[in-house]
């Protein structure tokens, strides 16, 4: 891989503004942005359908093979975006990896506005609150690649310029910024987010 190229993941659940920022991110380094949804879907990178969830279930070992490929033959940054892009990219092709976070009531809002509901809705409240999207990152890629960047009541611009900022190092990265769990806990509100099925 060409040293001066960067990998760059910017990951969560959905709602969290990964597509549009990762889209925005992408133009400002004049690098090439991968949406992993839409590459599973046009290039039927598939093993069938979640009839549950009403969505497709990503090969992930065809998604790996073709995300090697495309890596290999970019020759500037690559923005990835996908809450499952640690699982398909080698640990050590990746150089930062970004875990937006979103308030639980703001993110409920966001999903419902595009349609979640009944399982899939409750399932990533709970990823959402239960931080899955960043010990995945931390898991797969080591916390010294992995930053948070809460996206709570923010314009997608800031948080551009934020994830910009650690980029050029003049901020460093941090993990364990938000504890929804903690909050939503002591607020009582626990059973609002977390259902069971």
């Amino acid at each position: 891989m060409n040293e001066f190229k960067r990998v760059i993941v910017v990951t969560g659940t959905p709602g969290v503004g990964k597509t549009t920022v990762s889209q925005i991110l992408g133009s400002k380094l004049n690098a090439t942005h991968i949406d992993l949804t839409k590459l599973v879907k046009e290039e039927a990178l598939t093993s069938g359908v979640d009839k549950i969830r009403g969505t497709l279930i990503a090969d992930m070992e065809k998604v790996s093979e073709r995300m090697q490929k495309l890596i290999e033959d970019c020759k500037r940054d690559i923005v990835v975006d996908g809450h499952y892009a640690v699982n398909v990219l080698p640990a050590k092709d990746i150089h930062f990896v970004f875990v937006l976070r979103r308030n639980p009531e703001e993110l409920r809002e966001a999903m419902k506005n595009r349609g979640f509901k009944g399982r899939k809705l409750w399932e990533n409240l709970a990823a959402e609150v239960l931080d899955v999207c960043l010990w995945n990152a931390v898991r797969a890629c080591g916390s010294e690649k992995v930053c948070e960047i809460d996206t709570s009541g923010k314009k997608i611009e800031e948080v551009v310029e934020e994830i910009v900022s650690v980029l050029e190092g003049k901020r460093k990265l941090s993990i364990g910024i938000v504890d929804w769990l903690g909050r939503l806990e002591r607020e009582g509100r626990l059973n609002d987010f977390l259902k069971d099925f």
